[in-house]
């Protein structure tokens, strides 16, 4: 089943079925700005942009060109470039092996537990095929 249903929320679930389209991501030229949430984008955080997401939410992306899988929590919104769903970070696009395409084809799932907040910092499987962060925040400016 193909869901090309670029931002309408309702259509990424737990647990599979999710949405796909097309990525791309972002980076360099922006570190240091501020995203839609007013978080300051900074170099090695794993964060995308959706158009209706809430902030916060935890995404799995899945690239589905190699099969690596990341995932992201959405502090931005975008991607505004037509037939995208979703803008990575560098980081995140580097996990996903797409930092050299520019566009890749993904799907999105909620993460699995998503609503719990005590996952851990930074934890990268031994095969380096999955990276899961959860990127907590804190201090002034933010």
């Amino acid at each position: 089943m193909l869901l090309v249903v670029a931002g309408c929320a309702r259509n990424v679930r737990p647990g599979g079925g999710g949405e796909e389209g097309e990525a791309s991501w972002y980076g360099p030229g922006l570190y240091g700005r501020k995203t839609a949430s007013g978080e300051v984008l900074r170099p090695g955080t794993l964060t995308a942009a959706h158009r209706t997401l809430p902030f916060g939410t935890c995404l799995r992306v899945t690239n589905l060109e190699n099969g690596r899988v990341v995932e992201v929590r959405v502090n931005d919104r975008g991607p505004y470039a037509a037939g995208r769903i979703l803008d990575v970070s560098e980081t995140a696009a580097r996990a996903l092996g797409m930092r050299g395409q520019g566009v890749t084809r993904v799907r999105l799932d909620r993460c699995p537990g998503s609503a719990e907040l005590d996952l851990p910092a930074l934890e990268v499987a031994p095969d380096h095929a999955v990276a899961r962060a959860w990127i907590e925040e804190t201090g002034p400016g933010l």
